[in-house]
């Protein structure tokens, strides 16, 4: 297995660290998969046990000026490896002015993914920081494992209102309950409620419009249905706060997805880049 790619262009660089960031987030470990044109950061905690998951795929012709891989085998092209996304983010952040960025998987001891920063410097003599960061080689055995989630067959999809602007609603009711229900409806409404003995609030938005899914999208099951009924999900405050609080993407839409009583799913959408978040409903 080989692995090895080269970033120039300081844009490309200050975005492939914000979708890191995001990613560190949202997660201390995760896998990260690499195809010749594509790289995928995924967490796939089962959702039936409560977990939350993810998904979020980069095309790597829009980030590197250099990108080879050779993966388990020909037939297989492709290299799975769990990582601390953290390690990645902190790596990251020291080359924030770099003029150039080489990353490739090594063998110090362990495999790690070894980035090499070069700096800019008053001399002839370039600056290089290395940053060696431990990694697990996932066997292809294991790769089923960490399929693309299927899009849930929803109830309701609607996009989400600025997410600075929800994340500062759930930063405040956080405060007075640990589980917030979230209600769509197909009329582009969306509501935050809690409740708890002793308070009961609820934020409205409206006007948020509905995503068309086309002929074959998830919602034919509702054609028939009075767009102002409400679907709702109850969720983990917490888990729905990282979500927002982590976000540094600055997605140009956000979809929201509710399966009735079961899970809300997200797509963070920029460009480039797509991220699905999967949280959960609290039972």
């Amino acid at each position: 297995m080989r692995f090895r790619a080269k970033m120039i262009d300081i844009g490309c660089f200050n975005h492939f660290t914000r979708v890191v960031n995001t990613i560190s987030k949202l997660t201390k470990t995760c896998t990260l998969r690499l195809t010749t044109d594509k790289l995928y950061f995924i967490l796939s905690d089962k959702v039936a046990n409560g977990g939350v998951s993810m998904w979020c795929e980069l095309s790597q012709g829009n980030f590197f000026d250099e990108f080879q891989l050779e993966g388990v085998s020909t037939e297989h092209n492709e290299i799975y490896m769990d990582l601390a996304a953290e390690n990645l983010s902190r790596a990251l952040k020291t080359a924030h002015n770099a003029k150039s960025l080489k990353i490739k998987l090594t063998n110090k001891h362990c495999p790690c993914i070894t980035l090499a920063v070069e700096l800019p410097s008053l001399s002839r003599v370039s600056r290089v920081v290395t940053h060696d960061i431990p990694v697990g080689v996932i066997p292809k055995k294991l790769w089923n494992d960490f399929k693309e989630p299927s899009v849930p067959d929803f109830d309701v999809s609607i996009y989400l209102p600025p997410l600075k602007t929800m994340k500062n609603v759930v930063e405040r009711m956080k405060n007075l309950s640990n589980f917030l229900v979230l209600e769509a409806n197909l009329n582009g409404e969306m509501n935050l409620k809690i409740e708890t003995d002793l308070v009961s609030v609820t934020t409205h938005f409206k006007d948020l419009g509905n995503p068309s899914w086309g002929d074959n999208g998830s919602q034919d099951s509702t054609q028939d249905r009075d767009p102002e009924t409400m679907m709702d999900v109850k969720v983990d405050i917490r888990k729905l706060l990282q979500f927002l609080a982590g976000q540094q993407v600055n997605p140009s839409k956000v979809i929201c997805n509710i399966v009735n009583k079961r899970i809300v799913h997200f797509i963070l959408l920029h460009e480039d880049v797509s991220l699905q978040y999967f949280i959960p409903a609290h039972a």
